[in-house]
């Protein structure tokens, strides 16, 4: 009998410390039946996907060795870090559709591929944003290379900020470095690094071919992040970005007004406008200072803008409910 009460402590102690010990863990883990169900859903419902590769490739209209290794495994890269960056590729996706139209026009106009609208993409996130090195504006143009290539800058004017006119200064750029550098390509990982830069590289290392170079870490991610931006804008659904029209960032209307003479103050001249200088600015954001002297005459086109209420915009926007598929 003395045995059997032994057994039958023995088993009792043991279920008690096992449920001590189970109180024990949920207490100090913290876990509960709720936390396990939240678990097992979690478990069942999240998933990580590798972003699809396309089995073709090129970058205005030249080929992309897409069957290589080192290729492929770069381009991999770019399309996960922008893909699974989802704030940043919605707010490039609802931007490109404000501006790419206006700088496909002067790409076409100027002769210069169209794939280039990326490169403004990936530079600024289409944004009048100033780097570290001073480079400035939608194109991340060097005050010294604006000038080089017309674009006015002062400290009343700042034309790097204007979309219309650093499009046209950075095709001018573009065109000059794909006749030095021989391929569009090339172009392209020279306005990351320069075309001396690049041009050094090339010679040392006995190929101007951007595929084949060895160059600085950033330079060498630079071509990658433009097609993994074409890839992903040309084809939004096939990853996972699913957007109306509606919820885009409308093309702004606007009139201009062209003027030849100093302005005392932008804020009067915007008000005699009937708009606030807020609004002159965001319109105009190469005004970068309270007046403008003009003392040589030079002519300067001002928008004005028709429509504010972003209500009016979105109902004057066709088709506002149809989903985009590419930009």
């Amino acid at each position: 009998m003395q045995k059997k009460y032994i057994i039958i402590y023995t088993a009792i102690t043991a279920v008690i410390v096992t449920i001590a010990g189970t109180i024990l863990v949920s207490h100090c883990t913290g876990t509960t039946p709720e936390d396990e169900d939240y678990n097992k859903a979690f478990n069942n419902v999240y998933g990580l996907y590798a972003p699809p590769i396309p089995d073709s490739l090129t970058f205005c209209g030249e080929a992309v060795p897409i069957d290589r290794y080192d290729v492929r495994e770069a381009l991999d890269r770019e399309l996960m870090v922008n893909t699974y960056w989802q704030s940043n590729i919605l707010l490039y996706c609802k931007r490109a559709y404000r501006y790419f139209p206006i700088i496909e026009t002067i790409l076409h106009e100027q002769g210069v591929p169209e794939d280039f609208k990326y490169l403004a993409l990936i530079e600024s996130g289409l944004t009048n944003v100033v780097s570290p090195a001073k480079a400035t504006g939608y194109w991340q143009i060097l005050k010294s290379t604006g000038i080089n290539y017309g674009l006015e800058i002062t400290e009343e004017i700042d034309q790097r900020y204007s979309v219309e006119a650093s499009t046209l200064a950075a095709c001018q750029y573009l065109k000059s470095s794909y006749r030095q550098q021989g391929s569009w390509t090339a172009a392209a990982a020279a306005y990351n690094m320069g075309d001396g830069g690049y041009k050094r590289n090339a010679s040392t290392q006995r190929t101007s071919n951007y595929w084949d170079l060895l160059l600085n870490s950033e330079t060498a991610r630079y071509v990658y992040r433009i097609l993994a931006a074409k890839i992903i804008l040309s084809d939004m659904p096939a990853y996972g970005i699913h957007l109306r029209v509606k919820d885009m960032y409308p093309i702004l209307p606007y009139n201009t007004i062209t003027i030849d003479t100093s302005v005392s103050s932008w804020v009067n001249f915007a008000i005699e406008h009937g708009i606030s200088y807020k609004q002159l600015k965001d319109y105009n954001p190469w005004i970068r200072a309270s007046q403008l002297t003009n003392k040589t005459g030079k002519t300067h086109t001002i928008k004005i803008p028709t429509q504010t209420s972003y209500q009016q915009l979105i109902s004057d926007m066709k088709n506002k409910n149809e989903i985009v598929k590419s930009l």
